[in-house]
């Protein structure tokens, strides 16, 4: 071979580098807008679902904390709560004890003084049905004379 055809072998050879690249560069740029054409629209939809799922993660933490606060708060409330009814039923008690009490003692003090006017009446009688024997004994010796 000749120089002459050695370089043109070369060049030839490098004409054909060219045209592989110039091909690849094509069928690279085809792939990439086939590839785009494919996922584009399933990455926008994607994307669009991670925002909305984003806001509604968002939108739960939100009620979360609220719902959170608000359990803290009604747990408190709750415990107030209780905290005055048991301390009324205490008292209620209490109020219901003294006034038992109360009439306990009122109920002593009647029946002490109507058992003393009974007992006092009871003398009465007795005195009364003695006379009454000793008259009857009386008037039974007087009959008797």
């Amino acid at each position: 071979m000749t120089e002459e055809n050695i370089r043109g072998q070369i060049s030839a050879k490098e004409d054909e580098i060219t045209r592989i690249e110039e091909e690849a560069a094509k069928q690279e740029a085809s792939a990439e807008a086939e590839v785009e054409q494919e996922y584009n629209p399933k990455i926008d939809a994607a994307e669009t679902k991670l925002n909305e799922e984003e806001v509604l993660r968002d939108e739960a933490v939100d009620k979360a904390a609220e719902w959170t606060q608000k359990k803290k708060d009604k747990i408190a409330a709750v415990k107030a709560a209780s905290k005055d009814l048991s301390g009324l039923k205490k008292d209620k008690d209490k109020a219901l004890n003294v006034k038992l009490k109360e009439i306990q003692g009122e109920k002593k003090t009647k029946i002490k003084e109507v058992q003393g006017e009974i007992k006092a009446l009871k003398k009465q009688l007795s005195t009364i049905e003695k006379e009454k024997a000793r008259a009857a004994a009386e008037a039974a010796k007087a009959a008797e004379q």
